[in-house]
């Protein structure tokens, strides 16, 4: 199962430190930005499924980024968390107005901090969470490790488990060469583009076994998306 990308955007190195930890406990995988600017740079490469985002950050303040990302067609719905130390009610209006799904004022409680983060993951993409996607004809369950296209089972290698498991979290979504391997690789690890190529067409292969419609779409020059229908 491909756990849920976290960003955290946090300048207070303890804070960062301590929420990476307890994420990462969980499961989650976590990236830790001190940058406003840097994060949204990060996030031009990238969109987690959460970012945890700290009002008060260098570059470029975290009230500014959220109102940018809530510009942006690939991030207006990416679910928000802002943090601060701002308590006043008109501050927290101006964070929940500008686009933040959730507001948390410092010092608050890691318990309370990771219930938030998983109910607000559940409600707004509760497809990261749930133990079975379905898309068109193709059903994946992450606990069994199986995937059914029109109920006959499919069988795939892990690599090829993982990679559809992350399409289908995003039908429809075009996703570049190198998106895919920092999201189904894993960004430490140094793979030739075109092993995505070649593990793209091994899956075509089992999925679309027989005269079944292709479910895999290849753009050319932009690289490849799942089809929602």
């Amino acid at each position: 199962m491909i756990a849920p990308k976290i960003m955290v955007v946090e300048d207070e190195e303890p804070l960062g430190v301590l929420l990476r930890y307890n994420l990462e406990s969980e499961g989650y995988q976590v990236e830790v930005v001190t940058r406003g600017d840097e994060a949204e740079i990060r996030l031009q490469e990238n969109v987690p499924d959460l970012l945890v985002l700290d009002w008060m950050v260098p570059a470029l303040s975290g009230i500014e980024l959220c109102r940018r990302l809530r510009m942006r067609p690939d991030t207006e719905r990416l679910p928000i968390i802002m943090l601060t130390a701002r308590g006043e009610e008109s501050d927290r209006v101006r964070g929940l107005s500008t686009g933040a799904d959730d507001y948390l004022v410092k010092p608050f409680s890691t318990p309370e901090f990771m219930a938030r983060v998983k109910a607000l993951l559940r409600r707004a993409k509760p497809e990261v969470l749930s133990s079975v996607l379905k898309v068109g004809d193709i059903m994946l369950d992450r606990e069994s490790h199986r995937v059914y296209r029109k109920k006959s089972e499919i069988k795939l290698g892990p690599t090829e488990f993982r990679l559809l498991e992350f399409m289908m979290r995003h039908p429809g979504r075009v996703f570049s060469r190198s998106q895919l391997l920092d999201n189904v690789w894993g960004e430490t690890i140094y793979i030739d583009e075109r092993t995505v190529d070649v593990h793209v067409g091994r899956l075509r292969k089992a999925v679309n076994n027989g005269r079944m419609p292709d479910v895999i779409r290849t753009i050319r020059g932009a690289g490849y998306a799942i089809r929602e229908d």
